[in-house]
């Protein structure tokens, strides 16, 4: 997994997703994501790069997931994911976002809006 954070930015609501995200982007850092651990504090995520669906199976807490496209533009969202459950399966998404839980409607995140990843 990347050490290198990146800010998340909702480019249409000029709102911070995150400020402290991590890039899951080669094998086993995205076949891990967030398993085993406790949860995500506000502030952080994870981007998960080349996905267009997860899972939260053996996960402890809820997450928000954002789907973008080859725009970064939102293809899809999940609100409060709760364990063992299935989220996406979007054919325009290339990448996943996962957040807290409630980010996304304390951010008023909707599908179409534009995100910006750059490094914090």
């Amino acid at each position: 997994m990347s050490t290198n954070l990146v800010k998340i930015i909702n480019k249409t609501r000029n709102t911070i997703l995150a400020d402290q995200a991590k890039i899951a982007d080669k094998f086993f850092s995205r076949l891990k994501g967030l398993l085993g651990e406790h949860g995500l504090k506000e502030g952080e995520g994870l981007i998960i790069n080349r996905c267009s669906s997860i899972h939260t199976f053996f996960m402890r807490f809820k997450i928000d997931v954002v789907f973008l496209d080859k725009h970064n533009k939102v293809a899809a969202l999940a609100h409060s994911l709760a364990p063992a459950r299935l989220a996406g399966h979007s054919l325009k998404a290339r990448l996943a976002i996962e957040l807290p839980a409630g980010i996304l409607a304390k951010t008023n995140t909707q599908k179409g809006d534009l995100i910006e990843i750059k490094a914090s």
